[in-house]
């Protein structure tokens, strides 16, 4: 137990340590991260602790380097406005088209809800009525065999009462 408490605490002090150290970035991270900020960052400042900055709108050359975009002309700004808007024009058209498909799938739904929920009612109704002949006709057996029963009694009753005259 005592091993353990103390590689806990050892483990805890170097991991402690380990970040408080700060750690420079690799050479092979520092040309690329150059090559995407917009201005390269001043001489006396830590380049690890400073926010890199993008370009809000870039392309990429076919070399793989980045290259500053051209301002768009009024016609490619119509050109891609109406492009955008068939876009949504056919996004619209097509959730309307599966909201049509959805309201006749949930009416068929409904409908169908419907006849079963009647089904269940005359079966159930079918059930009682069962269950209630069922119990009629275990009635009418328990009466038929009290019946044979005390009809058997007598029988042998009265065949006890002549045997026992005839012995006397």
């Amino acid at each position: 137990m005592r091993v353990v408490v103390t590689s806990l605490l050892g483990l805890s002090l170097l991991s402690s340590m380990a970040w408080a150290v700060e750690t420079a970035p690799a050479p092979s991270v520092a040309p690329a991260v150059q090559a995407t900020t917009a201005a390269p960052p001043p001489s006396g400042h830590n380049t690890a602790t400073q926010p890199k900055i993008i370009p809000a709108v870039a392309t990429i050359s076919p070399n793989g380097q980045p290259q500053e975009a051209k301002p768009l002309t009024a016609e490619q700004l119509a050109k891609n406005k109406a492009l955008q808007d068939a876009k949504v024009k056919a996004l619209v058209k097509d959730q309307a088209s599966r909201l049509a498909q959805l309201e006749k799938a949930n009416l068929d739904a409904l409908a169908q809800n419907q006849e079963l929920q009647l089904k269940n009612d005359s079966l159930g109704v079918q059930v009682q009525v069962l269950q209630s002949e069922r119990s009629a006709q275990m009635f009418l057996y328990g009466a038929a065999t009290i019946a044979v029963g005390v009809l058997l009694g007598f029988l042998i009753a009265s065949y006890v009462y002549t045997k026992r005259r005839r012995q006397w």
